[in-house]
């Protein structure tokens, strides 16, 4: 398994942890059970696990079998509302990772994935990318951060009042967008610069990359 964390464990060497627990809990709980049993399980066990990575690697095929595959929920600032419930996240999980990368805009992620182990990798636009202030000698001036307003389809009229706007305000904002029901709206959030921007449900997603490992 390696030098990994349990968060961090595939699928499959999650279940073999699992499985070792059991073995060791049942030698545990009952003193009638020869430990010679439990010993050769274990070591059974720690073979094939082994044999199964050692096959993985020599294997993409058997590879791509036992762990999941990268999953695109953000590309070019768009929502890949798709992608996201193929994985069974919720909109709110995606904008927490987000946050947790340090990442408060949507539109300035160029690529986002969930990886195999359930981890978020983000890549910004590059004229989002950081740099640094005082090699321009430029005053700092805060950063930007999203209020998510309407959560799949759902107004969130407590953050909308806290925001002093009112619902006809919201309601002018998407459908300037185009958009013709709240319902049809994945996310939609204010920025603090006070511009509105908003995901559409059932959107297709064109040109994602092929990240297959």
């Amino acid at each position: 398994m390696g030098k990994r964390s349990i968060g961090e464990l595939p699928v499959f060497d999650f279940l073999v942890v699992l499985v070792l627990g059991s073995v060791v809990g049942a030698d545990i709980a009952d003193p009638n059970i020869n430990h010679i049993h439990t010993v050769v399980a274990m070591i059974a066990i720690a073979l094939l696990q082994k044999f199964i990575v050692w096959s993985k690697l020599r294997n993409r095929k058997l590879g791509k079998l036992l762990t999941f595959e990268p999953t695109v929920v953000v590309f070019n600032g768009e929502i890949v509302e798709k992608n996201i419930k193929s994985i069974n996240y919720s909109i709110d999980n995606i904008i927490q990772m987000l946050r947790e990368k340090d990442v408060y805009h949507i539109n300035d992620v160029e690529l986002a994935l969930i990886e195999a182990n359930g981890s978020m990798s983000v890549k910004l636009k590059s004229e989002k990318e950081n740099i640094t202030r005082e090699d321009f000698h430029l005053p700092y001036r805060g950063g930007g951060y999203d209020v998510p307003l309407i959560l799949d389809g759902k107004l969130q009229k407590d953050i909308l009042n806290h925001l002093g706007k009112n619902e006809e305000w919201l309601e002018n904002q998407w459908r300037a967008c185009g958009i013709t029901s709240i319902e049809n709206i994945f996310y939609g959030a204010i920025t603090s610069q006070g511009e509105f921007h908003c995901s559409v449900k059932g959107k297709k997603v064109l040109n994602l990359p092929p990240i297959k490992n």
